[in-house]
């Protein structure tokens, strides 16, 4: 007799069965797509493990058993005798066909569509949704790393949700880094502000990199700022603002704290050096600081105040954020006083909004706003 033929009428890999079944309808099966015992049977014997479909029952009902059981297992196995355990597993067979347990089986049975499916997953499809599209729309996640991750969270849902999930996902035309060093670039920058790393005690320490810019020569590739030469920072936080990545570090060179683009950075290196500018980074309101910093940076930072009409509002209170002071004038307007930083930037940013508002203090920023508008004039 051959090794591989059946012995008194035993199967091989039935121990294998309900592991194969759970994993079956997992990858295949949801509330729109039901697999039934045939199914099963089928998909088993292409694996290679024969079965019956009186057996896929029988595998579901254990299945579920080990669901209600560890749902209500309150035991502490590291101080509890096997005697006193809270729950075993005659209890979950008792409970097995009673219907207020049926929420927590894993496996359910549509009797009008006559098939199983997986009814209870670690996530709801719209979790999973929207972590994808959370994925994808980050500007500095590369398109390759964007599509590895999508499939990494739609495996926690059936094969055909994940196929809509992913179709809905890459629909959307967005504009990506062409920097597939990302995601190396934001471990090695935890890694430097870490106090331990793996397991032993770190001191956070400063790291160099090199910065990238667009060239108008040629707009598919970047190339390094100020000709190559390495940045050294101090880094303190990882910030993201309008899908984008970006690292707050004290610089060496300016001696004030600054912010990066992560996906811009390459060559990102530890120098073995303590980090400095600590005191520079308490000042720091991080509740505050991306509203009032990022699209308006480089400036002396002033209050300003500044009149708009009334459906501006909610652009207002996003951009500089509720704390800031708002006072109404009329039902028309109102006046917020927020902290920006006085640039190019911000004007530019005031200007977009036309006759909409009008900057009204401090004195002397008006005056250079005039000034920058003479400027754009005379182009004209």
């Amino acid at each position: 007799m051959s090794e591989k033929e059946p012995r008194r009428g035993k199967k091989f890999n039935q121990k294998l069965k309900p592991y194969l079944v759970l994993e079956y309808l997992r990858k295949y099966s949801d509330e729109n797509n039901p697999k039934s015992a045939t199914d099963i049977v089928n998909f088993l014997k292409t694996r290679g493990v024969p079965a019956e479909r009186r057996s896929i029952y029988r595998d579901i009902e254990d299945i579920n058993k080990v669901a209600i059981l560890m749902e209500y297992d309150g035991t502490d196995l590291d101080n509890v005798s096997d005697e006193d355990a809270v729950y075993n597993i005659e209890d979950a067979e008792d409970k097995l066909f009673e219907d207020e347990y049926d929420l927590i089986k894993l496996i359910a049975y549509d009797k009008h569509k006559k098939g199983f499916y997986i009814k209870n997953r670690h996530f709801d499809l719209m979790d999973i949704k929207l972590l994808a599209e959370c994925v994808y729309s980050a500007k500095f996640v590369a398109e390759r790393d964007a599509k590895r991750l999508v499939n990494v969270v739609c495996d926690f849902v059936s094969e055909a949700e994940a196929k809509k999930i992913k179709h809905d996902a890459f629909l959307t035309d967005r504009i990506k880094t062409n920097n597939k060093s990302v995601l190396f670039n934001i471990s090695t920058i935890n890694e430097a502000m870490s106090y331990k790393v793996e397991g032993r005690p770190h001191i956070p320490e400063k790291i160099t990199f090199k910065y990238l810019k667009y060239s108008i020569d040629d707009l598919k590739s970047q190339v390094e700022r100020r000709h190559g030469e390495k940045y050294k920072v101090s880094p303190y936080k990882l910030l993201i603002n309008d899908a984008n990545y970006y690292l707050l570090a004290f610089d060496d060179k300016k001696q004030k704290m600054m912010t990066y683009r992560v996906d811009r950075m390459k060559d990102v290196s530890f120098t073995g050096e303590a980090r400095e500018g600590e005191e520079e980074f308490k000042k720091i309101d991080l509740k505050t600081y991306t509203q009032r910093v990022f699209s308006m940076f480089g400036g002396e930072p002033k209050t300003v105040s500044i009149r708009c009409i009334t459906p501006l509002l909610d652009v207002m209170v996003e951009r500089f954020g509720k704390d800031s002071s708002f006072v109404k004038i009329d039902d028309s307007h109102f006046i917020v006083s927020a902290r920006v930083e006085i640039s190019d930037q911000f004007f530019g940013w005031l200007l977009g909004f036309g006759k909409k508002v009008k900057l009204l203090a401090p004195d002397d920023v008006v005056e250079k706003f005039k000034a920058y508008l003479d400027k754009i004039r005379e182009l004209y």
